[in-house]
């Protein structure tokens, strides 16, 4: 069964299954139709997401266990709601609760599960988890040998944690280093991780290892307790994680249809670069909407005015900033230092084919060849199998061949192993080849992109999101709507998303924040003018000005998009939260970026003085500035909220399932994680969607306060499990706009049969000060299927019958959604 519409809830954190019980008559209400849950089965303790699952088989008590479960299943099929989970096949947790990874520890390869993990077992298990080096530690202390009380076994112990020693290997004549020396695995210090670990991680986090899902015993055993709930009728659909970093992603989805059956709705979490498109022959319904958010950013911007905004970033900067170039640096730094071990896998590999078959070329070059390959590399990865690769990926992989410079004789190497053209022996070690290629080119993107360059290139933040393209081209109104069509061929039943847990910033932070192409030398002069402000707060260190012009370009933006539309900048209550919030984010971005401040060595100086300077913003004794920041925001707040009921408006009308992120129905101004995954306030939301009326539009504080937004989110949510048919088949048809606004509105219709839908919301709003400049002097050409009939204005209710032109001069509101009468 193909959704209305889903609502994502982020478990733990306080969030269990009855308080989701308690909400579920809210979110029938608001027009859901399914409960999206983020993973629910058993984690590491105290974990405050779920993806560090440590039992695949457990519902976790840590969130009301499986009676808990059950009473909230129980609830959603009274409320005639449905149910999709989110899983997690690429990893497990590191953590010696994980029972099957302990297993593995102490038990080495001859462990019932040491197939399970993605290990390289022609070596020791290396166990990254120590703050210095074994020798180091072992001289301070830190680690001893004791017996557990309830087993009486022998351990390893450091700090809190306790490894098992494999059996035979203690003796009481021994010393620790021998006794370590003796296990098939190597404590050592979490630094050597991205050289010498010897699993596979999910991205650069050692605490998570990657799962061997490939295995059909794997697959079995890490898929029973979700199969149950699927078969038993519990569960209508799946969310599958990060299915790129699955060894066979087509093979995996195939066997989870096979197991599913053919009614179980499933997308998948995967990052599709512009114009790439998700692999025809997957059984799902489509991606959890990432490229949509790209797709509504870009139609949302001013394209014509950001080159001045380039420019005058490069001004305040002192430089020029070429994205292409930034870009490769990234994905430099990512090769050669954060997945260094995954390279030199693929090197040594690579060598040894090239030795085996009389390829002469250098160590050097071929090191040099692969480099260059997976930096260029325009996706996520291709999706070649034991095989080989697909006749697509071979295309890809020529045209990105075709764009490396380097040595002609190992770059071929590289495409006879990813290829499969070598001898029949070496074809083992070349499909590992290509497993190991194909499983790094996404962590490398995702490392790369998403948390190095978006928070190094911050021209314009809302367009370093999730999903973006690095290195964006022209945008235009055209090109929005030939993605629109593309998506209603590819994947009409995808998930629409606009907010998500890992989205960079709320969906209502970026639509303010596109505003600021509209004005970007206003833009300029405000931060030129706060900037002088607080310049008495600017240090010099020895390393440079601190804050330098880079950060405080992001500073300032990411201020004016976090910063909530209700704030008064005489509110000290509401100016320590803000800070306490924006302080986390600040130091995030300084240690993403990687240029003064890094997570594997901070700059402790830099970042002191940038936390200082913000701590100062935000101070209730700054008062010139805050007031100035407050009063000169309000026309990008006005402008905001209007691109927000714009963005709304299309997710919920576009082809797809729209996919409403927790609270983000009303007004979602959230930074980077964790700030995005903190709870909304319900209670509010429940009472403003029982006391909204159409009038709501006329009440600026109501638009202030989400209830607005709220209320459009509902109307639209309601009306759309009554034209199934409409909202999942539809054409979507760009409408002909003509006249003074003919650049600055959004029309198009979806029509189906006799059923039909017209939607017409605005763009580039910021120099509207009132809603009939929005439609002034502007026209909009109705097609013959189209006209003659009668429709419903679904936010005033008044009916009308459409002649072949549409006069919009005489709209009186904000937004115009047209549906036939029955």
């Amino acid at each position: 069964m193909i959704p209305s519409s889903t609502y994502r809830i982020q478990f733990r954190n306080g969030m269990t299954f009855d308080r989701v019980v308690a909400l579920i008559p809210y979110m029938k209400d608001l027009g859901i139709s399914h409960l999206y849950a983020s993973p629910v089965f058993t984690a590491t303790t105290d974990s405050t997401h779920g993806y560090d699952v440590t039992n695949p088989n457990e519902i976790d008590p840590a969130i009301g266990g499986r009676e808990g479960f059950d009473r909230m299943a129980a609830a959603l099929k009274q409320a005639e709601m449905g149910l999709i989970l989110d899983i997690v096949p690429n990893h497990m947790s590191t953590s010696l609760e994980n029972r099957w990874w302990r297993d593995v520890i102490e038990h080495g390869r001859h462990s019932r599960y040491a197939t399970y993990f993605d290990i390289d077992w022609s070596r020791p298990l290396t166990l990254p988890f120590l703050g210095d080096t074994f020798e180091a530690e072992l001289e301070r202390g830190a680690i001893t040998v004791k017996r557990d009380s309830v087993t009486n076994k022998a351990e390893l112990v450091y700090y809190d944690t306790a490894y098992p020693l494999n059996p035979g290997t203690f003796a009481e004549d021994k010393s620790i280093a021998e006794i370590h020396e003796a296990q098939s695995w190597r404590l050592m210090s979490w630094r050597e991780a991205p050289k010498l670990l010897s699993w596979r991680r999910f991205f650069e986090i050692t605490g998570l290892v990657g799962v061997r899902v490939e295995n059909e015993a794997v697959f079995a055993d890490t898929h029973r307790l979700i199969l149950e709930l699927v078969h038993a009728g519990v569960v209508d659909g799946l969310r599958i994680d990060h299915v790129d970093g699955l060894a066979d992603p087509l093979g995996y989805l195939q066997r989870l249809r096979a197991a599913t059956g053919p009614d179980c709705y499933i997308t998948v979490e995967k990052i599709l670069a512009k114009g790439e498109q998700l692999p025809a022959e997957w059984p799902v319904s489509g991606t959890t909407g990432y490229e949509f958010i790209a797709s509504l950013a870009e139609v949302l911007v001013d394209d014509n005015n950001l080159s001045r905004l380039e420019t005058l970033h490069d001004e305040t900067l002192g430089m020029t900033v070429d994205r292409h170039t930034e870009l490769r640096k990234a994905k430099g730094l990512m090769t050669d230092r954060n997945f260094e071990g995954e390279f030199t896998t693929l090197l040594t590999i690579a060598s040894e084919l090239a030795r085996r078959n009389d390829v002469a070329v250098q160590h050097e070059d071929i090191r040099h060849a692969l480099r260059e390959l997976l930096i260029a590399f325009p996706v996520y990865r291709t999706y070649g199998t034991a095989e080989g690769m697909t006749p697509s990926d071979v295309a890809l992989l020529s045209r990105v061949v075709a764009s490396v410079n380097t040595s002609e004789p190992a770059l071929s190497l590289i495409v006879r192993i990813l290829t499969g053209d070598l001898p029949e022996h070496d074809h083992a070690q070349a499909s590992l080849f290509r497993t190991r290629f194909q499983q790094l080119t996404g962590p490398l993107m995702a490392k790369s992109v998403e948390d190095t360059l978006f928070f190094r290139h911050n021209l314009e933040l809302a367009l370093n999101e999730v999903g973006a393209d690095p290195t964006p081209r022209a945008f235009s109104l055209s090109r929005f709507h030939q993605e629109m069509r593309i998506r209603l061929a590819r994947q009409p039943d995808a998930l629409l998303g606009t907010s998500t847990h890992d989205t960079k910033r709320g969906e209502d932070a970026r639509a303010r924040l596109y505003t600021l192409t509209e004005v970007p030398d206003l833009w300029g002069e405000n931060l030129a003018r706060w900037r002088q402000m607080n310049q008495t707060q600017v240090r010099f260190l020895n390393d440079g000005t601190a804050p330098n012009a880079a950060d405080t370009w992001m500073i300032y933006q990411a201020l004016a998009g976090v910063w909530p539309a209700t704030l008064s900048p005489d509110d000290r209550d509401g100016l320590k939260s803000l800070e306490e919030r924006f302080l986390g984010f600040i130091e995030k971005a300084l240690r993403e970026a990687k240029q003064r401040t890094d997570w594997i060595d901070s700059n402790e100086d830099y970042e002191s003085v940038v936390l200082d300077y913000v701590r100062h913003l935000l101070s209730p004794d700054n008062t010139l500035f805050l007031r100035d920041f407050s009063a000169a925001l309000q026309p990008f707040i006005r402008a905001g909220l209007m691109n927000s009921l714009s963005q709304t408006v299309i997710k919920l009308t576009a082809p797809g399932v729209p996919d409403i992120y927790q609270g983000s129905e009303g007004l979602n101004f959230s930074l980077v994680d964790p700030d995005n995954r903190r709870e909304p306030d319900f209670t509010a939301l429940a009472e403003n969607l029982s006391t909204t009326d159409c009038n709501i539009f006329n009440d600026a504080q109501r638009w202030r306060d989400g209830s607005v937004k709220q209320y459009v989110t509902a109307t639209l949510l309601r009306i759309r499990p009554h034209y199934p048919a409409l909202f999942r088949y539809g054409d979507w048809l760009p409408l002909k706009v003509t006249g003074e606004r003919e650049e600055n509105l959004i029309v198009y219709a979806r029509l189906h049969e006799e059923e039909a839908l017209i939607v017409a919301v605005p763009r580039l709003v910021f120099d509207v000060t009132d809603n009939a400049a929005l439609w002034a002097n502007t026209t909009v050409a109705i097609p013959q299927a189209l006209a003659g009939k009668h429709y419903r204005d679904l936010f005033t209710g008044e009916r009308r019958l459409l002649p072949e032109t549409l006069d919009l001069t005489s709209e009186k509101g904000c937004l115009l959604v047209l549906l036939t009468c029955e």
